[in-house]
Order: C-alpha cells, then sequence, then structure tokens
C-alpha cells in the first residue's frame, strides 16, 4: 500500500492518536493532549506536523514546531530554533525508511523558516517527554543520532510513593528553626502571585513563570518568604492538571544551603499526601548535583533517562 507524506489535516486526529499510542506504548496520550497542547498551541502550523498516511490511516508523523509568539512577556521568538517534540512510525512500517522522510520534511520545513538550530524535544511549554529515551525507544534514538542530532544533556525523571510518607522529624525542627530565622511556608496569596511569577521566570526560566501564571489550581503551590520576599516555591498539578505531577519547584541562588529546598519539598508531599495522592513524580532534573542529591535523600529514585539532542549550531 503506497504511503505518501502530507501536511496534517482536521480528519487524521483520530488515527494519529491510535497510531501513537500503537507506535510509543510506554507513553499513550489522548486527543485531550492532542488539542491542548499541539493544535490549540499558538505556534502551531499544521504544514510542520508531517503525517505518513496509507490506506487513509495514519502509520507515522513528525512534528516541527518554531516559536510564531514568546513563550513568556519580554522573551523573543528564538528566530534560530526550532523543535521535533515527537516522531512516530507504526510498527509494520518500520525499517522501509519511513522515519527518515518524515523526519527529513520535518527538518526541511524548519529550514524553509530560517530555522538553523533544531532541538529534540525540550520544546516549551508542551514537550511531551524532556527528549530521546534510548532505553525503551532505541530505533528512534538511532535514526536521530544518524541524521545528526548529538546529545546536549540527559535529564532523568524521578518517582516515589507516598504510600505511608509522614514527613520526617529533623524537617520539622529544621522548619522551626528556620521560622524562628524569619522565614514563613505557606500558600500565597493571590496579591503575591504576580511577584512568585516573577521570582520563578527570573531566578529560574521564563516556562516556571508562566506554569504559575497559568495553574488552575494556585492553592496546590507553597512559597517561602524571608522579610517580605519570596525566597522560594513549590508546586504540583501544575502541567496540564495531573495532581501526582510534582513541580516547578525551586530556591533563591543565594538561599541555597539553609534546607529551605528541603522544607518546601516535604511540606508539598505533605500536602499531596493530604489530597490522598499516591505517588509524587516529574520528569525533569540533573542526575547529579545537589537537586538530584535531595530528591534521593527524600526518597525519589530514578525511574527513567532522556537525551536532550540538537542538531545545528
Amino acid at each position: 500500500m503506497p504511503v505518501t507524506i502530507r501536511a496534517f489535516a482536521a480528519a487524521d486526529a483520530p488515527s494519529l492518536i491510535d497510531c501513537w499510542n500503537l507506535s510509543m506504548p510506554a507513553d499513550p496520550t489522548t486527543p485531550a493532549w492532542l488539542r491542548d497542547c499541539v493544535l490549540l498551541d499558538p505556534n502551531f502550523d499544521h504544514e510542520g506536523l508531517r503525517v505518513a498516511v496509507a490506506g487513509g490511516r495514519v502509520v507515522g508523523c513528525a512534528y516541527a514546531v518554531r516559536r510564531l509568539t514568546p513563550l513568556a512577556p519580554g522573551t523573543g521568538l528564538e528566530p534560530e530554533s526550532g523543535w521535533i517534540p515527537f516522531f512516530f512510525v507504526a510498527p509494520d512500517h518500520r525499517g522501509s525508511g519511513l522515519g527518515r522522510r518524515l523526519l527529513g520534511e520535518a527538518l526541511a520545513f524548519l529550514r524553509g523558516h530560517g530555522r538553523t538550530r533544531v532541538d529534540f524535544a525540550s520544546y516549551t511549554p508542551n514537550y511531551m517527554l524532556p527528549g530521546a529515551d534510548a532505553e525503551l525507544y532505541p530505533a528512534g534514538f538511532a535514526l536521530l543520532e544518524a541524521m545528526g542530532f548529538t546529545t546536549l544533556y540527559s535529564p532523568v525523571a524521578m518517582d516515589r510513593t507516598l504510600v505511608g510518607y509522614a514527613c520526617p522529624p529533623d524537617v520539622h525542627v529544621l522548619r522551626e528553626k528556620r521560622e524562628s530565622e524569619g522565614y514563613g511556608f505557606r500558600r500565597p496569596s493571590d496579591g503575591e502571585l504576580p511577584e512568585l511569577i516573577r521570582f520563578a521566570a527570573d531566578a529560574f526560566n521564563p516556562d516556571w513563570g508562566e506554569a504559575i501564571r497559568h495553574h488552575t489550581s494556585p492553592e496546590r503551590i507553597l512559597i517561602a518568604k524571608f522579610r517580605d520576599k519570596v525566597v522560594g516555591f513549590s508546586a504540583y498539578a501544575a502541567y496540564r492538571g495531573i495532581p501526582e505531577r510534582f513541580g516547578p519547584f525551586g530556591v533563591d541562588p543565594g538561599e541555597r544551603g539553609t534546607g529551605l529546598g528541603t522544607i518546601l519539598l516535604h511540606l508539598t508531599m505533605t500536602a499531596m499526601r493530604a489530597e490522598g495522592l499516591h505517588s509524587s513524580w516529574f520528569l525533569w532534573t540533573g542526575e547529579t548535583g545537589p537537586a538530584a542529591r535531595l530528591y534521593t535523600r527524600a526518597g525519589y529514585a530514578v525511574t527513567r533517562r532522556f537525551h536532550v539532542m540538537r542538531r545545528g549550531a
């Protein structure tokens, strides 16, 4: 049966989801995700969503996107950058060069719009996964390498159960000590949200500020303050409203070493457990360094590894 590669059309959505779930069984998705994170993304261009069609059904896909609107106020369009957040080929069409053709068309789309640097798969705010999973999808990882992508860094996903979780006594002691020094830990008031958004965007990443701005349940955010200044925060359910997804989470670099991160992390897990949640997980942190050590001490373990990859300067 002949395979045609073309731009996405509205009628492709159901079979695209079916093909996705058949091709990437460890990461199934839903029509709502495709709608909210791809089709309704202000940067979406249907010409960049390349689909392979056989017999009227999608048998493969590669998505290319570039910024048409800034990620956040005060940020630019990153005119040299493009992203390929995902690609896949149905199992019964692999080995035919279809994946290479799809990726080639996605790259050509970005090149045609002046993009000289292409990242897989760290497009914010709507990435599905942080990068390529070489363990679960070795053929996809090998294809990216064959097409000139190299690994920039390799974040990990971590999880921990909340069943039986209780905040350790030493964290209670640490919190009391910091409170006696003038620190405070609580949910932000509505009036404090603009300051928190600025803090998250300026101290860490504009995407974190936008995650807070669009959080549908700000009562699921905790802040640390010192002398009326936000110096740290922790959130859950900020991404796609998934309650058990932890983050974003950060402490002012000038305050590190004070244990604020430990306090915020455990206060957040306590809040999650109070809602009856059974686990806490996130997709993206470095495997070494202070953050990883903090998570490991709190009982998190690495569950997946990803490779953020780039092609071009």
